[in-house]
């Protein structure tokens, strides 16, 4: 049991470092990739606000910091659930018929590699803005990387459930993530203090995970800012919700799934 733990996790080592250098053969130019993707998603959402005349965080606080707190959190849940979502064509790649890796290795790998990706590009974008431009502080650093994994966890599970439905529908199931991918850009709630929301307005973000997660970080990352509107409990059993039945749905797709299906493409 031991030597098979051990050879899972070189597996996913491996897998993961294959997934990041898929896309450049150098990987550092992947992170480049990913650090200037997100300062593009700041830049032009402090253009938005610029041309709306909100010129001050509707917190009490550093403005590009409200920004990237929305932003970090949404890409991290956005990146991750594409990632998963299109893991092996459906759990048909051709890696995946190469034992003992396995679609759950690959799932992980995915994962995995767009949090590194993350990571690495958060802590770039926040050391450059606070040496260059102007010192900020957060108010409770860990607390908020728990919320970045809370992201992560939560667009890994809902690409898992896309996984699992890919094999049956692929052209509909790509359409479908892309426009869930679509739909977070505005129902995360990002541009929105959720306090500030009147209930009308915050019946249409409270239903989504992602919402809570945004709003619980800036509480965490602002000491001015106290979330009345959101809770990190949400989030967490919806998580596991959908993760219990993306595990369901993979299982019953893989065990019912036949190559010949994609004979034809």
């Amino acid at each position: 049991m031991v030597e098979a733990a051990f050879t899972t996790l070189a597996l996913i080592y491996h897998v993961t470092v294959y997934d990041l250098r898929k896309e450049h053969a150098n990987a550092v130019v992947g992170l480049l990739m990913t650090i200037v993707q997100s300062s593009l998603f700041i830049l032009g959402f402090y253009g938005i606000y610029m041309i709306m005349g909100v010129r001050n965080s509707p917190i009490r606080g550093d403005f590009i910091l409200y920004i990237m707190s929305g932003i970090f959190m949404f890409m991290t849940y956005s990146q991750t659930m594409g990632a998963v979502a299109g893991v092996g064509a459906g759990g048909v790649g051709g890696l995946t018929k190469h034992g003992p890796l396995s679609t759950a290795v690959m799932i992980t790998a995915a994962a995995l590699a767009v949090l590194y990706r993350q990571t690495i590009s958060i802590f770039v974008l926040l050391w450059g803005y606070h040496v260059l431009v102007k010192p900020i502080t957060l108010d409770q650093p860990l607390a908020c990387y728990a919320m970045l994994l809370l992201a992560w966890f939560s667009g890994a599970t809902v690409g898992l459930v896309f996984l699992a439905l890919r094999p049956w529908w692929p052209q509909g199931t790509k359409i479908l993530t892309q426009l869930f991918q679509r739909i977070n850009m505005i129902a995360s709630g990002k541009m929105f203090v959720a306090n500030t929301l009147p209930p009308f307005m915050l019946k249409m973000f409270d239903w989504n995970p992602l919402f809570h997660i945004v709003d619980q970080t800036r509480g965490f990352t602002f000491i001015n800012y106290a979330p009345r509107n959101s809770n990190l409990e949400y989030p967490i059993y919806v998580g596991l919700a959908v993760l219990m039945i993306g595990l369901m749905a993979e299982f019953v797709t893989r065990n019912a799934m036949s190559a010949s299906w994609s004979a034809g493409k």
